[in-house]
């Protein structure tokens, strides 16, 4: 698995805790829902472009 890398985030407190709630839902850290999610814009962000599928094993 490649390292991961730590940065600041900033977001407003109403979207922190939609955020919150979101991950709880779904059975995952904050962190966890913030880099799924990230991970789901790209890909679709990449099909749009027509690029292809991901290649295996890059996003979590």
């Amino acid at each position: 698995m490649a390292e991961k890398k730590a940065f600041v985030l900033r977001v407003n407190p109403e979207m922190l805790k939609e955020l919150e709630s979101w991950a709880q839902q779904d059975f995952r850290s904050l962190n966890g829902q913030i880099e799924y999610l990230l991970s789901e814009a790209l890909k679709k962000q990449r099909r749009s472009k027509g690029k292809g599928p991901e290649p295996e094993g890059e996003l979590v």
